[in-house]
């Protein structure tokens, strides 16, 4: 027992123990700055001054950039920018999505080639049939006056409001003669206007150019996009007078008659109308005569 008091005064000793810390003028030993130091104020002094690195030292990682330089540390601003980046490569996705769907469109329609798929509409609308004897078909009072309402706004309205395709007229694109008809059978989804060649060709309604180049198989091709829909393609031409992403108005001169690529028998215009992905008869909008 006394060894161990012995022993635990001779630790304090030690760690009290004043020791002098003298700093001389190494010339005339002139004594500059001196310090009285024990062994329990060096290790308290040691401590706080590496606490206060440390602390200094988080400080400075959570509220300066030098954060974003430790390897697996990521910064608020670094999750923002990755989900505003995941974002927009989402969008840029369906973005090229869509316009891969819409040049594959362009592509049938250069090809001259439509899917023929048959539905049958009795067993698709089957589940959907009413009894009429079930349905009151007398107008309620405010259909009355909707209906009278309408009526009184068409009867003076000066412009065109059916927007039914049966009854749309499309400017010719040039005059001549027919050598060949449209024929869905033969997948002939065109009629061929002979004419002169350099025969001026016009744009038959208002639209915006989305194809503009030469083919190998139908020479310089140009296509041109309407309202509601409508394509109309100008194939086997001279010359083209307008590019791609040029505004036409009706009427227009876009290209010339000519006599280029693989497919062409002599100057001709090979011209074909689709609406919404579909081929049309252009007979039935246009008179060429």
């Amino acid at each position: 027992m006394a060894k161990k008091v012995k022993k635990r005064k001779d630790i304090k000793r030690k760690l009290l123990h004043k020791y002098r810390l003298v700093i001389l003028n190494e010339s005339t030993f002139e004594e500059k700055i001196s310090f009285k130091l024990s062994r329990l104020n060096v290790f308290v002094t040691g401590t706080l001054c590496i606490i206060g690195l440390i602390g200094l030292t988080i400080l400075l990682i959570a509220f300066t950039p030098l954060r974003e330089y430790i390897p697996g540390y990521s910064s608020t601003k670094l999750k923002r920018q990755a989900t505003e980046l995941t974002y927009k490569t989402d969008s840029l996705v369906n973005t090229l999505n869509y316009t891969n769907k819409y040049l594959d469109n362009i592509r049938m329609v250069l090809r001259g080639d439509i899917e023929n798929t048959e539905i049958n509409r009795d067993s698709l609308f089957e589940q959907f049939k009413l009894d009429p004897s079930s349905v009151d078909l007398n107008p309620i009072k405010e259909d009355s006056m909707l209906r009278a309402e309408v009526a009184l706004e068409d009867k003076y309205n000066l412009f065109e409001r059916n927007s039914d395709k049966s009854n749309l007229v499309l400017f010719p694109p040039l005059s001549g003669t027919l050598s060949e008809h449209y024929n869905r059978e033969k997948k002939h989804y065109a009629v061929d206007v002979v004419a002169p060649k350099d025969t001026p060709i016009k744009a038959v309604s208002n639209g915006i150019v989305i194809f503009a180049e030469w083919t190998t198989e139908t020479g310089y091709v140009i296509i041109i996009e309407h309202k509601d829909g409508l394509l109309s393609v100008y194939k086997h031409n001279g010359s083209l007078s307008k590019s791609q992403g040029d505004i036409v108005r009706t009427g227009e001169v876009i290209a010339s008659v000519g006599n280029t690529g693989e497919f062409t028998t002599g100057p001709h215009l090979h011209f074909e109308l689709w609406d919404n992905g579909n081929p049309v008869n252009p007979l039935d909008f246009i008179d060429f005569k």
